[in-house]
């Protein structure tokens, strides 16, 4: 990761500043980590319920498997989701991982059930001026058929890029039967169900490619920095 996004990410944490190292192109990418057996994680879920629908955000639910051992399986968890945010957390120098937790854009780490931070965070990132080198990605099709990406950057990356396919399920009520949050009926919202690298972009040339979709669930696309680095670009279609 590039040493600018390094020093931001420690001036956030010393003093509580939120300083996006570049603009990121379109809506703001916003990674949820939840579980269904974390008595922290309903207010969390509620607050991502809220950025849901937005269409200057595209705030995903990714469920971890590593609260599963208490008593209450999730059904959404795939041991996938817990293996990006652990290399989050490695990448920014950090051992350990928690529930629930919002990444920003690929750079920023905020509690998940804080408003008021991911709300000022969310804030900033949309504030940042766009500059000459940000990474414009367009998509055209719709899912269940195919979708073809196009991406350029004008001055180019320095470092690779790679380009990820997701897909979500928009909605979707669990009656939690035991574990923390036995009893309750949580609403879910955005739930992540595959995160797939479908691609490496050298950032130089533009890219482009056309993938396959089967079903109607939204298809996100996201490029990030390699070594879970920043967002660079992200764009849905629903």
């Amino acid at each position: 990761m590039r040493l600018a996004n390094r020093f931001g990410i420690i001036l956030s944490a010393i003093f509580g500043l939120v300083t996006p190292a570049f603009a990121q192109q379109g809506p703001v990418l916003v990674e949820l980590f939840t579980s269904q057996g974390c008595a922290a994680c309903p207010p969390a879920d509620k607050l991502l319920d809220q950025l849901a629908d937005r269409d200057d955000v595209i705030a995903l639910a990714l469920h971890v498997d590593y609260w599963d051992y208490i008593g209450w399986t999730d059904s959404f968890g795939q041991a996938r989701f817990s293996k990006r945010q652990k290399d989050y957390a490695r990448s920014k120098g950090r051992a350990s991982v928690y529930t629930p937790q919002m990444i920003i854009g690929g750079i920023d780490e905020v509690k998940g059930s804080a408003q008021a931070q991911v709300m000022g965070t969310l804030a900033t990132h949309l504030s940042v001026l766009v500059s000459g080198s940000d990474v414009r990605l367009t998509l055209t099709g719709q899912p269940g058929s195919e979708v073809s990406i196009e991406a350029f950057a004008d001055e180019g990356l320095a470092y690779a890029a790679d380009v990820q396919l997701v897909r979500y399920r928009d909605s979707e009520t669990v009656d939690i039967m035991g574990g923390e949050n036995s009893g309750k009926s949580v609403v879910y919202r955005n739930i992540v169900t595959s995160w797939e690298v479908i691609a490496t972009w050298d950032g130089v040339s533009p890219f482009r490619q056309t993938v396959q979709v089967a079903g109607d669930d939204p298809v996100v696309i996201v490029i990030q920095e390699q070594g879970q680095g920043p967002v660079l670009a992200a764009a849905r279609r629903r």
